[in-house]
């Protein structure tokens, strides 16, 4: 089985050395834009979470203190500021997540799911082909 396939260091011997086709530059220019904007939004959201819970622990804290007994604002803004962390946590990881799979299908990796991502660009650019020509068509 080994002797089937060259050995391919990049991928240490588990693929086979496949011959990739080499894509346009502006391609390229548009998935990494694309991942930059989509890992882009989620850490601003990430960003965006943290800022939130500072600013709703600041502003809830002073109240809860006035107008409660001690335990319960207390038990309420460790839920806060739990809550809050691990979603700026969460968001940050999806961020990075994203960010790693869209670098590795730009570089021609295959990440899981590529396949299907390919599938559905595929079946879009026929569909699209197929509505200009039916609109070409009405058009005359």
């Amino acid at each position: 089985m080994a002797d089937r396939y060259p050995y391919d260091p990049q991928h240490q011997g588990r693929y086979p050395m496949m011959h990739q086709q080499k894509q346009p530059v502006s391609h390229q220019v548009v998935k990494a834009a694309t991942a930059v904007t989509a890992g882009g939004s989620l850490l601003l959201l990430s960003g965006l979470t943290v800022a939130a819970t500072v600013i709703a622990l600041t502003l809830a804290t002073p109240l809860l203190v006035i107008f409660s007994p001690v335990l319960v604002p207390a038990v309420i803004t460790i839920f806060l500021l739990c809550s809050g962390f691990l979603a700026s946590g969460g968001f940050g990881v999806a961020a990075v997540s994203v960010l790693t799979w869209i670098y590795r299908y730009v570089t021609g990796k295959q990440p899981p799911g590529a396949d299907q991502v390919d599938e559905a660009k595929s079946k879009l650019a026929t569909k699209a082909r197929e509505m200009k020509d039916k609109a070409e068509q009405h058009g005359q």
